[in-house]
């Protein structure tokens, strides 16, 4: 059977109808595109999210201090930071070489925080080639002194020196240690004399002694304090995390008062 051809205007018409179809399959396919990109944006987006979430709870649950110890040779730099980090005082030590450091996991106020105690020779032949990474990015500051030599008090002033020579910010907490007060019989620098220097320059005095266990608590005071200070400091409260429509934010965290032992 034969179909009579269809008039001009009737193939028209469906070649027009075939064209329309074209581009709506086109349009369908480019909206289904667009709807998977979208998609994978708004995954990458959220994974992107999470990610900052674990990265700044991870930052904010654990603060790292860290301290400085500075003063003569044999003046018990080492033997303190023994104390403070180990609770012992260390059978056989020997003249530190660079730069080394310890460090201590502590809770204040409901918040862990790690204090490094960083601790460097006291000799100059064995400094030179670390002092420059020692100072740098320092929280806090320790000048130690042998109470039973007069000459260890009296290098304070090259210890200080040195310290702001290095830039280290006036705003960084310092504080004097008096070593060995066990040795009563031997002490040449009056603990008078001691507090007069400490308040010159605007430092808190500790005599203690990392060698007698019963001044274990003294020795852990020195370095909690610190870190108390180091806490309360406004710049370091930013640390609460709040989330809000699958975003991290961080809020001001408004000042507690304080549990310092100093």
């Amino acid at each position: 059977m034969c179909v009579p051809p269809l008039p001009p205007s009737s193939r028209a018409e469906s070649s027009g109808a075939r064209a329309c179809v074209h581009r709506l399959t086109v349009m369908a396919n480019e909206a289904a595109e667009n709807r998977g990109r979208t998609g994978t944006a708004r995954d990458a987006n959220l994974t992107s999210s999470l990610e900052l979430s674990s990265s700044l709870d991870h930052s904010v649950q654990t603060r790292i201090f860290k301290i400085i110890v500075i003063g003569d040779s044999n003046v018990g730099k080492t033997c303190l930071t023994f104390r403070f980090t180990g609770g012992s005082f260390p059978d056989k030590t020997e003249a530190t070489i660079g730069v080394d450091f310890r460090e201590k996991a502590v809770e204040i106020e409901g918040e862990k925080i790690k204090v490094q105690v960083w601790d460097t020779a006291g000799q100059e032949r064995f400094r030179k080639s670390m002092v420059e990474h020692y100072y740098r990015n320092v929280h806090a500051v320790v000048f130690v002194y042998d109470v039973t030599k007069m000459a260890s008090f009296e290098n304070l002033k090259t210890w200080i020196q040195e310290c702001n020579g290095h830039r280290v910010s006036p705003s960084v907490p310092r504080v004097l240690v008096g070593n060995k007060c066990d040795l009563v019989d031997q002490i040449q620098v009056p603990s008078n004399t001691a507090l007069k220097f400490a308040d010159a320059h605007n430092m808190l005095l500790f005599e203690t002694s990392a060698k007698d266990p019963k001044e274990s608590q003294n020795v852990d005071s020195i370095f909690m304090c610190l870190a108390c200070r180091l806490k309360a400091q406004k710049s370091l409260l930013y640390r609460d995390v709040q989330r809000e429509d699958g975003r991290v934010r961080l809020s001001h965290e408004p000042e507690q008062k304080s549990t310092c032992p100093c």
